[in-house]
């Protein structure tokens, strides 16, 4: 029975000898290439040594634990203790590599904290698009008396949005709805997008005209150097005492104004921001009805491609008729939803929609 018993642990033993062994061969690997990488950090370097010295330290002790049950069960030895005396090379190498074991275990531990310092900042990073594009394009608008507005936008596959919509109230009877892009793509790009929409909050309130706000604006957005950068937007004025709307458009794609018996177009009134300084602009004003609706988005939506074709403007409409009677959001969506369906699935282009119905 103790023969049995031996021969069992023998195995077992051998069997870790064969795994540390293995493993300590691996990790002796690692260790000979951060030794020839030259931007091998020196305490990545320690660590990797550290753990292969443990997979070593196995091997050994199972090697020779293999060793004296062999002994022990095949061989009549009369003083035990000499076998049980090899156990001692192990351990006198346990105490002279523990001698950096609390260095090797603070130098594992500031790794950890290094790596989850990364990871936050990694984070943070991922989520500076998302803030980004909650500031451009808001998921929620505010609530306006006497008007529904819905909104729809959709990221492209940049990686920081130029897109950007807002609507804010400029007085009393008066709100303001302005939708505008940013020409390239990336941070400084996404900046421009959140400078113009924040401006144009102030100079729609000082001026009474969009195009005045318009020139404010170009003029003080010209006056950096960012050559290679352009702005189109459309900002459209509703006043509800005068039951008008004014609007203005530099170099922006076509709103809409969808009414009881006709469509139409609210075209450029000058050219696109940013492109020349002494750059003039002009307003139109169109009288307002109760149940009138502006469709109002940015070129993803028109230039969404299938094969050689754009979506185009007579889409939109088409589009946009077949849902004249459902709420704002429904709108928006329905129309991106066609310029999907048209473009094969998917937009690459960042896309923002807005519809503002008067009541």
């Amino acid at each position: 029975m103790v023969t049995i018993i031996l021969d069992l642990l023998a195995l077992c033993c051998a069997l870790a000898t064969v795994f540390y062994v293995r493993s300590a061969r691996h990790r002796q690997r690692f260790v000979k290439l951060l030794r020839n990488d030259q931007s091998t950090h020196p305490e990545a370097l320690s660590l990797a040594e550290a753990s292969f010295r443990k997979e070593l330290h196995g091997a050994v002790v199972y090697g020779l634990l293999l060793l004296v049950v062999v002994l022990v069960n095949r061989v009549d030895i009369d003083n035990i203790m000499v076998v049980l005396g090899a156990l001692g090379v192990p351990a006198l190498l346990s105490v002279w590599w523990a001698r950096t074991a609390v260095d090797e275990a603070r130098i594992a531990r500031n790794r950890y904290a290094m790596e989850r310092r990364a990871k936050q900042a990694l984070e943070q990073q991922n989520l500076a698009p998302k803030a980004w594009a909650a500031r451009l394009a808001p998921e929620e608008v505010p609530d306006f008396s006497g008007f529904e507005i819905g909104r729809m936008y959709q990221a492209g596959s940049g990686l920081m949005a130029g897109d950007f919509f807002d609507v804010h109230r400029l007085g009393l009877h008066r709100v303001a709805a302005v939708i505008g892009d940013v020409s390239g793509h990336g941070i400084e790009s996404s900046i421009t997008a959140f400078q113009a929409k924040y401006l144009l909050r102030v100079f729609l309130r000082q001026f009474r005209d969009p195009a005045q706000a318009f020139e404010e604006l170009n003029a003080q957005l010209t006056a950096g150097d960012r050559n290679e950068e352009f702005i189109s937007v459309c900002v459209v004025v509703f006043d509800t005492e005068a039951a008008t709307l004014r609007y203005a458009s530099a170099g922006h794609p076509a709103a809409f104004l969808f009414q009881e018996d006709s469509t139409k177009p609210l075209r450029s009134t000058g050219p696109l921001l940013m492109l020349d300084p002494e750059a003039s602009y002009f307003s139109r004003e169109i009288p307002l009805l109760s149940g009138d609706l502006v469709v109002m988005y940015t070129d993803g939506l028109a230039e969404a491609r299938a094969s050689d074709q754009q979506f185009g403007e007579s889409r939109i409409i088409r589009a946009a008729e077949r849902d004249l009677n459902a709420a704002p959001d429904v709108l928006c969506k329905s129309l991106l939803d066609a310029a999907k369906d048209f473009a094969g699935g998917s937009i690459n282009d960042d896309t923002a929609i807005m519809a503002i119905r008067r009541d």
